[in-house]
């Protein structure tokens, strides 16, 4: 009985025993164990570092394999020329991305100009026009006076803001910065380029300064002091690179650098072509249009200010309100013309295409005039670049090339421009 008693104890403290067990290892958890790391004090703590070690990174070493980025207070180009000549590329490349930006916001802002300005004076001119016709028919006394008063005033405020709009030429104004802004954005493509495909020297720089503040140069911003000149007693090119072009990157192609005698004729031969055809065209085109814009920028103040002097004589005769009437209406057809019609962009824009063949000129002759050949840009690559300035594949430049041989040993005049994109 005894033994019973004492295997049934033993039995029921083992079943007890172990259900202990079973609910502390169904209820009981393991806590994981917090690893607590400093908070650096310095200011040029490690971002990405700190957001490795939240997500459960907590090995320092598996922390350096994954990242090892440089501390704020590091100097980071202090032993290497190239890694400065990055950095100061890097700085020019913000500064004409800056100037991409000011220059579309002030064509767009000029170009408003040109629309505000040329409504408000049609509007000012035909009121008064409406008005002098009025009053030519309206009789005699206090409303008389009072409606030739008033269409004088009218003339000549119009007559003054035309001048002020022709001296300016605000369509010509939003062309020049149309134009810098397309030029812009081809240096910070030209920077980019570089940065991506080669190592960047101190010549690099200086080549990308240069072209800058030649950009600067040729488009100011500024309206007074710095104006380019609307109306020049000569039609010339826009210049926007700088004189000297001595820098080209070298070729690490051996042997002749991709260069032969066939290939330096053919360029010799596209130079004459665009001389002979495309700049030619340009500088004729160009020279008229500035002619035709010369005309109607006098024409318009001075038919306004005839409308004026008329308007004041309304009531003492029958011509004084028809020159007055008659001056106002094609007044406003010339400042309509002129302006509508954008003749001051038309102008810009064939000294910007006069500009551009003078730069491939100049281009392909300074690449001629290098005798050294290792010193020249890549011949197959500076082909490839001019055919596309030009608009033509490669084969179609040769045939070019060939076109201009034949027709100068013949004595005739080609009949083929050197550009097909205009």
């Amino acid at each position: 009985m005894a033994s019973l008693q004492a295997s049934n104890l033993l039995s029921s403290s083992s079943r007890a025993s172990s259900s202990s067990k079973r609910i502390n290892a169904a209820i009981s958890v393991p806590k994981l164990l917090r690893i607590r790391f400093p908070v650096p004090k310095t200011p040029s703590a490690n971002l990405v570092e700190d957001l490795l070690l939240r997500n459960g990174l907590t090995n320092t070493k598996q922390i350096e394999k994954i990242v090892t980025l440089p501390r704020i207070d590091e100097e980071p180009f202090a032993n290497s020329s190239t890694s400065k000549a990055t950095a100061k590329l890097y700085a020019i490349l913000e500064a004409v991305a800056d100037r991409v930006e000011m220059h579309k916001n002030v064509g767009e802002q000029r170009d408003n100009w040109n629309k505000l300005l040329l409504n408000s004076i049609n509007m000012i001119t035909l009121t008064a026009t409406t008005m002098a016709g009025v009053a030519a028919t309206g009789g005699a006394g206090a409303p008389l006076l009072a409606l030739k008063l008033s269409s004088t005033f009218l003339f000549t405020a119009a007559m003054g803001m035309s001048f002020i709009m022709n001296k300016i030429q605000p369509s010509q104004l939003a062309e020049e910065q149309r134009n810098a802004t397309k030029l812009f954005r081809q240096l910070y493509s030209q920077i980019q380029t570089t940065l991506a495909l080669y190592d960047p020297t101190e010549l690099d720089v200086k080549d990308a300064m240069d072209k800058a503040l030649a950009l600067d140069k040729a488009y100011p911003l500024p309206l007074l002091a710095k104006m380019i000149e609307k109306f020049p007693a000569k039609f010339e090119p826009t210049f926007w690179w700088p004189k000297s072009q001595d820098f080209q990157r070298k070729s690490k192609r051996p042997g002749k650098n991709g260069w032969s005698e066939e290939l330096e004729v053919e360029m010799r031969e596209i130079i004459e072509v665009i001389k002979r055809k495309d700049t030619e065209d340009y500088m004729r085109l160009g020279n008229l249009a500035l002619k035709i814009n010369k005309i109607l920028a006098i024409s318009g103040p001075l038919l306004t200010g005839i409308a004026a002097a008329g308007s004041a004589f309304v009531g003492n005769g029958s011509w004084a309100a028809i020159v007055a009437v008659a001056a106002g209406a094609l007044a406003t057809t010339v400042n309509t013309f002129e302006h509508s019609g954008q003749v001051g962009m038309v102008v810009e824009m064939y000294r910007n295409c006069a500009g551009f063949f003078s730069l491939v000129e100049e281009s392909i002759e300074s690449s001629l005039e290098e005798t050294d050949i290792d010193r020249r840009e890549d011949g197959e690559m500076f082909e490839l670049k001019v055919a596309l300035q030009l608009g033509r594949s490669m084969s179609e430049l040769r045939d070019l090339a060939q076109k201009s041989t034949y027709s100068r040993i013949e004595g005739t005049t080609i009949d083929e421009f050197a550009s097909k994109l205009f």
